[in-house]
This record gives structure tokens, C-alpha cells and sequence, in this order.
């Protein structure tokens, strides 16, 4: 291990994987090492033992949920949009050729006290029940102008600046009402609060355009896709991809210190009496515990069903958003569910998970109305998990601290932190532009 090195990486979680992946491809030698002796740090993925054991404290399941290998639990659970960053960056680094994704069933959003369709077309908005006759035709006609937008020819924008208008004046133009701003707002453009509102309408715009194009890409009922037994998959392939570009991965690392020089700067890695010098240190929170603040908690419920969600078309993989303003929230909150139909459970059984950012200090009777949704549940486990962030300079020290996951259940603000930490590390953009073609689905 008395080695040196560019990078290293602590912590086996998606981010860090990613980011490993992505380094690795760039030609910099990178050592990646976790104190567990497992892939995947708060990111992996469980069977039905460990997750029984982790919950309930006992080794064993009841047998009559199964076998424990057929469980793939994921412990952030999050689908990737079609043709979002995610997909791109996997296919940027090829490391799609060790996975195999296939589309989600649903998409589906809480609004007026039921779980409708998420409407994203013209067409769909005029079936919608979600809305009266006048608004669908209010709502055909902005989903109309989104989906004709481009931002390079200005005889799309009907006159309108939208680096300049904000998405409420946007809105207002088209005379939408308060509960089609909300799911356009939180399960269409997937922000995770009201401050869209009153910021330039043009990024709005543009999630919705990539909803329309990731639902378009596959021909499904949702934009989303997920990998076969789960993300837990990820990490994994990742370790293979760096294997392959001479990258060097350590589980069962114990300790891993982070030495400094007289300076503050990062100077290597010590385990078990070694030290591995470096340049710069990458990692998650939890190996720089002096170097993040806590933003936050994340309340979550874990449920094993024996049937879909109801009112989702019996979708066997599933998102249910539901925007704050429809429980009188701060925080929106997300239901997942996904089944034997992505290999993460037995047949006939269902993995649904339901988390929001933790605004008391009782999950379950917070979660409660997304626990509503799920029917009857054969087990469910509650949990509830702290939030930080970096506070350090990387210019000064050059570590570089991945944020906390969050509740929802896309992985929109994961990417997003994945490519600004690689933009701070390497100074440069990521090249996204890449044929989509590579990350296609089992039905395609």
C-alpha cells in the first residue's frame, strides 16, 4: 500500500464510485478503499437477512417472506431519468456494458388527495383527470410551447426571455391553477421545493423537456429506468471499470486516516500501520467528520408488500411524488416501489419505500401519509438518518466531501453534486454529449 497516488477515494458509495469511475477513465491513478467489507457504504444494497438484522437485530428472517438471496434491498433507492446525467455519465465511462436496465412502470404524483398520472403531453393533459376541462386546455397549451422550446431559435420563445422571467410569470401567462403548478412544479420538473417559482423560468422549462424526452426514449408509462437487482449493481461495476483502467479498490480498510501536512493540506491515507500518499482525497462525510455540518435528517419507511401500489395501474415499479403544499409540508415527500420485475425481491413480493427530510422527531406518524398509500404491508421498518455537508475549501486542503443523499427518490440531485465535485476536482466540465443508444432496456 506504501504507494502513491493522484486520488484517493474513501468510501464505496454511489457518488464516490462514480466519481472514482470517472477519474479512472481520465487516466489518473486512483486507489479506493472503504473501512467495510462490503461495496456501496449508505448506498448498498441489502438481502433480507442483513436487513433484518440491521432493523430488527436478529440474523434470520421469517421464511415465509422467502429466500434471503432474492433480496436486493436498496438503501437509497432512487430511479434514473432516461436521458438524464446519470445514464450519460454511466455511458461516458461504458461502464453500462456491466449492467442491464429496464424501464419503470409509473409515474405517478398526490394531488387534491389521490394518486393520479403524472400528464406530461398535450394528449395526456386532455385525458387527465387531474384537471377540468378549461385547464387541460390551459395545460395542453404550455406543455404545447415547452415541448416546441428551443432554447437556440428565438422564434420558439413567443417573445418571452426566459433567463429572465421567472417560472411564476411563466405560468401566469398560460393562467394555470395553483394544483397543475404544483405537479409541474414537483413530478414534472422534480424540484424538490417551491423556490422555482420565483427564479428564471428557463431551467424549469428545461427538466420538463428532459421528463418529455426520457418518457419519449423508452415508449413507456414513466421516463425513468433502474438496473436489474438494483443499484447495489453500481458500485460494483464501477470496481470493475477501474480494475480495467488500473485502479486499485480495498474493502475492509479499517480506520483509513486522513494525514495532513503543517499546511492543512492532504498529504496520503493510513490503515493498519500503511499510509498511501496522495494529492487529493475524495470521500463521503463520514471519513471527515470535522470537515461537514449537519444540514438535516431523512425519515424513511421500508415496507415488503405482497401486491402494488394501489391506484398505479398495478405498476410493479413505481414513483409517487408528493408535493408539500398537498400535506401542508416544508418538504415534499416520495413513495418508491419496485419488485421481483427489476430481481430486487422474490416473486409476488414488492419493496416500497416512502422518505421526506424529517421535520419532527416521529417518522412514522410523519410518513404516515405516504404509508397510506402502500395498502397492506407484510413488514415495514422505520428509520431515520442524518444530512451533511462539506464546510472545508478544497482549494486549500484538497479534499473533496460528497453531500449527504437526500429523501427523493430520483437521482437528479445526486448527479448534480457528482459533476460539480468532478468539475472541482479535475477543473474541467464533463463531456455529456454521448449516443443514449448504449444504455438501452431489456423491452427496447
Amino acid at each position: 500500500m506504501d504507494e502513491e497516488y493522484e486520488v484517493i477515494v474513501l468510501g464505496t458509495g454511489l457518488k464516490e464510485c462514480i466519481l472514482s469511475g470517472l477519474l479512472s477513465v481520465d487516466g489518473v491513478k486512483v486507489l479506493h478503499m472503504d473501512r467495510n467489507d462490503y461495496y456501496g457504504g449508505e448506498s448498498t444494497s441489502l438481502n433480507l437477512n442483513q436487513l433484518w438484522k440491521k432493523f430488527r437485530g436478529e440474523d434470520k428472517a421469517p421464511e415465509h417472506l422467502g429466500a434471503s438471496r432474492d433480496y436486493n434491498v436498496d438503501m437509497m433507492p432512487k430511479f434514473m431519468m432516461g436521458n438524464g446525467k446519470l445514464v450519460r455519465t454511466l455511458i461516458h465511462t461504458d461502464v453500462t456494458k456491466y449492467l442491464s436496465f429496464k424501464a419503470v412502470d409509473g409515474s405517478y404524483v398526490f394531488v387534491k388527495g389521490k394518486v393520479q398520472k403524472v400528464p406530461v403531453t398535450p394528449m395526456e393533459a386532455l385525458k387527465s383527470p387531474l384537471m377540468g376541462i378549461f385547464e387541460k386546455r390551459r395545460a395542453g397549451k404550455f406543455f404545447s410551447y415547452v415541448q416546441d422550446y428551443d432554447e437556440k431559435d428565438p422564434k420558439t420563445h413567443n417573445g418571452m426571455d426566459l433567463t429572465r422571467l421567472t417560472t411564476k410569470e411563466l405560468i401566469a401567462k398560460f393562467g394555470l391553477d395553483e394544483n397543475t403548478v404544483d405537479f409541474i412544479g414537483h413530478a414534472v420538473a422534480l424540484h424538490t421545493n417551491d423556490q422555482h417559482l420565483n427564479q428564471p423560468a428557463l431551467d424549469t422549462v428545461m427538466r420538463m423537456k428532459l421528463y418529455a424526452e426520457s418518457l419519449a426514449r423508452f415508449q413507456g408509462t414513466s421516463p425513468y429506468i433502474y438496473p436489474l437487482y438494483g443499484l447495489g449493481e453500481l458500485p460494483q461495476a464501477f470496481a470493475r471499470l477501474s480494475a480495467v483502467y488500473g485502479g486499485t479498490y480495498m474493502l475492509n480498510k479499517p480506520e483509513c486516516k486522513v494525514e495532513f501536512d503543517e499546511e492543512g493540506k492532504v498529504i496520503g491515507v493510513t490503515s493498519e500501520g500503511e499510509t498511501a500518499r496522495c494529492k487529493k482525497i475524495v470521500c463521503d462525510p463520514s471519513y471527515l467528520p470535522n470537515k461537514v455540518r449537519k444540514i438535516g435528517r431523512v425519515a424513511r419507511a421500508i415496507a415488503i408488500m405482497s401486491h402494488p401500489i394501489p391506484n398505479t395501474n398495478d405498476s410493479h415499479s413505481v414513483q409517487v411524488i408528493i408535493p408539500q403544499k398537498q400535506l401542508a409540508r416544508k418538504s415534499d415527500m416520495y413513495v418508491f416501489c419496485c419488485s421481483y420485475s427489476h430481481n430486487v425481491a422474490p416473486k409476488g413480493k414488492f419493496i416500497a419505500f416512502v422518505s421526506t427530510d424529517a421535520e419532527t422527531d416521529n417518522p412514522q406518524t410523519e410518513l404516515k401519509a405516504g404509508i397510506d398509500l402502500l395498502g397492506p404491508v407484510d413488514e415495514i421498518f422505520f428509520d431515520v438518518y442524518d444530512r451533511y455537508e462539506p464546510v472545508n475549501e478544497p482549494a486549500l486542503d484538497n479534499c473533496f466531501i460528497s453531500t449527504s443523499y437526500d429523501a427523493t427518490t430520483h437521482f437528479e440531485t445526486t448527479v448534480a453534486d457528482v459533476l460539480n465535485m468532478y468539475t472541482l476536482i479535475t477543473g474541467k466540465q464533463l463531456d455529456l454529449s454521448v449516443d443514449l443508444s448504449a444504455a438501452s432496456t431489456e423491452e427496447e
